[in-house]
């Protein structure tokens, strides 16, 4: 059989085909070809096949040349079912929506087999289930987000620094969303009332101490710490008599407000109204005496009191720590200096810590006026001559596998990245360290790094550096907003002004990001604290003597050889510690 191909015309006008292409005879040239229109979703077969090879020559030579176009032999049924088998349909059509719920949709549906239903509903069980968690997932994300100092693992059985008694009445409830949005410039500077007290210098051979030449850290047995509330204070009862402000309070009480969103655990303040005054006042005992230590960090501490790496442990401890720091830090030879009046707390004859009282005023709008005191633990000589207040504060380190980071190692290397980790682990502790500076007018804040010598010995610490910053720079740097903090206070005084005269209680929710304030009784917290003495492993376990002239003699020699490195610039030595 032969085949046409037919006379290919030549395109004398250009390159390509011409316009009526000549078709050949055989394929049915000249003859009218009918064309059957087909969708893409149509399947098409095949015509002839002349690939296929018969069995043997007897079954080559008894085919016939039509048999290429015979596709009912077992061969190409299996062969045509196997690419059948094989063949997917592409379809280009967007998925159709699905239908929408109402009475419609929900009346037209088709009766379904039992076992089909149970399998449906089985099915419509697990996705709820992966959809509420997803939301749960989303919802601590956005908790996250919005509170950046939330601990995800804060635990559920936590308590309230106070018990909520059932005559108690709810006033207010307010989240710390509300108070991210507040913002209040205080108009003028704030005026300086009264000065008491007396401080002592500041030692700047302690800015040279590095961890291979740390000091150990000195117990202060015979100077007392005095933590007063408002309305103890004679010298703010005084005031208060003479009308010098309208609502009264302490630094400390006032960072803890200021602060209130980045806290995580539970603390309680007492708002007292007499008149129209108010006082903002801490309970005997409270929470806002103690340090907190790693209470924004993820992972969370023991509860169990008796472990000396649980919250209350690590709290006294770090309460020990930072007054200790704050007097080793300083000249010891006598020079002070004094202001207007003596400390108001502490009797003849006995000797107080280096603290200075300042009692500030600020002037929130025309009706209400703010006084508080605050303090400054030293004082230093600038290059100009003039004098400084510093306010002196020690984070400690209890052990490097909780935090993750060694200071002993990292400190003279990377002290950006121990700084970084102690503002992630104690965000609430250093805002209001910076916010109780501020409120002092200080020029400087001392920052102490203070670690065990050993990570079970919680009685024994050792300095490795010290640090200065600006309070308005580390502010920043800590992203801690002036304008929010007074906006926190002012909101708070707002509506503490529109309540009547009585005794009412702040509480921070012990889990949930938020604060509400309680109407008590009048006699309420007066007659409930009992003093008792400290358990035993709560107690400072006094030094042998080798130790301390082992400790005496670390701190000479390291001594020396600050004052080495100094190149002869003329300071003041520390003094032998005082056993």
């Amino acid at each position: 059989m032969g085949f046409d191909v037919g006379m290919v015309p030549l395109n004398s006008d250009g390159w390509g085909p011409i316009d009526a292409p000549v078709v050949p005879a055989s394929l049915g040239g000249g003859a009218h070809i009918p064309f059957a229109p087909f969708s893409r979703s149509d399947k098409l077969g095949r015509i002839a096949d002349w690939t296929r090879n018969p069995a043997g020559p007897a079954a080559f030579a008894a085919a016939s040349r039509d048999s290429v176009f015979d596709f009912t032999s077992t061969d190409d049924s299996l062969a045509a079912g196997a690419e059948d088998s094989s063949f997917r349909l592409v379809d280009a059509k967007p998925p159709p929506k699905p239908p929408r719920f109402g009475p419609k949709w929900r009346f037209n549906q088709r009766p379904q087999l039992p076992q089909r239903q149970d399998e449906e509903v089985e099915a419509r069980r697990r996705e709820a289930e992966k959809e509420r968690a997803r939301r749960d997932r989303q919802f601590q994300s956005n908790r996250s987000h919005h509170h950046p100092f939330f601990r995800g693992n804060q635990s559920s059985s936590a308590k309230p620094s106070v018990d909520i008694q059932p005559d108690w009445t709810m006033l207010e409830q307010i989240p710390f969303a509300n108070f991210t949005k507040l913002s209040f410039s205080v108009p003028d500077q704030p005026e300086d009332l009264l000065f008491c007290g007396a401080v002592e210098f500041y030692n700047r051979a302690f800015d040279r101490v590095n961890p291979k030449a740390a000091r150990r850290l000195e117990r202060f047995k015979s100077r007392n710490f005095f933590k007063v509330t408002t309305t103890d204070d004679p010298v703010i009862r005084r005031f208060a008599e003479e009308d010098k402000a309208t609502v009264f309070a302490t630094d400390a009480i006032l960072a803890a407000l200021m602060c209130t969103p980045r806290s995580i655990q539970s603390w309680d303040i007492v708002i007292q109204r007499v008149g129209n005054k108010l006082f903002f006042d801490k309970r005997d005992g409270s929470q806002l005496d103690l340090l907190t230590v790693n209470e924004t960090a993820q992972e969370q501490l023991p509860e169990n009191k008796e472990d000396i790496n649980s919250a209350h442990s690590l709290a006294v401890e770090a309460t020990y720590i930072n007054q200790n720091f704050s007097q080793q830090v300083l000249h010891r030879d006598g020079e002070k200096v004094t202001f207007d009046e003596p400390n108001p707390f502490a009797t003849e004859g006995e000797e107080a810590a280096s603290v200075g009282y300042r009692y500030r005023r600020w002037k929130l709008d025309d009706e209400i006026s703010l006084v508080a005191r605050c303090e400054v633990h030293a004082a230093n000589a600038d290059l100009s001559g003039g004098r400084q207040f510093l306010t002196l504060n020690a984070l400690n380190e209890f052990d490097p596998k909780i935090t993750g980071v060694d200071w002993k190692q990292k400190l003279e290397t990377q002290r950006g990245a121990v700084l970084a980790t102690e503002l992630k682990n104690n965000a609430n502790k250093l805002a209001r360290w910076t916010a109780q500076a501020l409120l002092a007018g200080a020029d400087m804040m001392k920052l102490g790094y203070v670690s065990r010598l050993h990570p079970r010995d919680h009685y024994n610490h050792s300095i490795l550096t010290v640090m200065g910053y600006k309070p308005k720079d580390f502010a920043a740097q800590i992203n801690l907003n002036t304008a929010n903090m007074w906006g926190i206070v002012k909101s708070i005084v707002d509506i503490c002004m529109k309540f009547e005269e009585g005794k009412y209680v702040l509480v921070k929710d012990p889990v949930k990001p938020q604060v509400r304030i309680y109407a008590v009784a009048s006699d309420a917290f007066e007659n409930d604290y009992v003093e008792e003495p400290l358990p035993e492993e709560e107690q400072v376990r006094p030094l042998a003597d080798d130790v301390d002239a082992t400790a005496k003699e670390m701190d000479a020699v390291a001594e020396a050889e600050a004052n080495g490195a100094a190149g002869g610039e003329g300071e003041k030595g520390v003094e032998a510690p005082v056993a």
